[in-house]
């Protein structure tokens, strides 16, 4: 049974499963789904046309499921998903998708978003992800898996963080950065790998290496990026890894990359 303090409005339309908890002062509007388990702690707005997977906890003066910051939206039908076991901390905001875009904006599970953290309309962003306080996703950003996004990060619209990647506190993020790579700076340059990343996820140390050697030959190799890609994509052929980031890159060439200084 669902436990929703009295100072709370509920929506009549909004489906609440097994267990919810609506802490005093909360808002829930219409088209809304929480799944089991789901804990609204106190003052947190759900607008509208949301989904929240079981047994994800968002923290007061949250505002999920807004209205997309676009200029051309009209008040159409969209969609705001979040998947399960999130904790969306203080402040957050992620807004619904557009019908310029895919109309939905998704949110995978077991993520923590931190104070004041932004999702725009139409991300999608994967499953154990970190966005540090106040970091930032322009419209249509795509971010991977087990990416980690540095506090007053900002990720340009359509930007694409690959996963594994982390990116540094207050970098602008206006180049896609590759699966598992290091960035930071403003505007941010690649660094490297993610090593601490690629440490806790226990990659050995032989393991590591080459995923280095591998790097070293994309950025530093000789002769032009699409020649060394080519190469890459052979040398390394056995290191999925590897295959990721060379399928990042090439899923859409017409993207500007975020690179090592030169």
């Amino acid at each position: 049974m669902s436990h929703i303090h009295p100072t709370a409005i509920v929506d009549g339309s909004a489906q609440l499963a097994d267990d919810v908890v609506i802490g005093p002062w909360c808002t829930v509007g219409p088209g809304v789904t929480l799944a089991e388990d789901v804990h609204l702690v106190s003052h947190v707005v759900i607008q509208q046309d949301t989904t929240v997977g079981a047994r994800t906890v968002i923290h007061p003066f949250a505002v999920i499921g807004g209205d997309p910051q676009h200029n051309g939206y009209k008040g159409e039908p969209v969609r705001l998903e979040i998947g399960s076991d999130n904790s969306i901390r203080e402040h957050a905001t992620f807004n619904r998708g557009t019908p310029q875009g895919s109309g939905v904006t998704r949110v995978g599970s077991n993520g923590l978003f931190m104070t004041g953290a932004h999702v725009g309309h139409d991300a999608v962003v994967g499953d154990n992800v970190v966005m540090a306080n106040q970091a930032t996703l322009g419209g249509h950003a795509r971010i991977g898996d087990r990416v980690f996004l540095g506090g007053l990060c900002a990720v340009h619209q359509n930007g694409r963080v690959g996963q594994g990647a982390i990116v540094g506190g207050l970098a602008a993020v206006t180049r896609d950065v590759i699966p598992y790579g290091s960035a930071w700076g403003n505007h941010a340059r690649l660094h490297g790998l993610n090593l601490i990343g690629l440490k806790r996820k226990g990659y050995g140390k032989d393991a590591v290496r080459r995923l280095l050697a591998a790097f070293r030959d994309l950025f530093d190799g000789e002769g032009v990026f699409a020649d060394r890609l080519t190469r890459v994509a052979v040398d390394y052929a056995d290191l999925p890894e590897i295959m990721e980031i060379v399928a990042f890159i090439r899923e859409d060439a017409k993207r500007p990359l975020c690179l090592p200084e030169a």
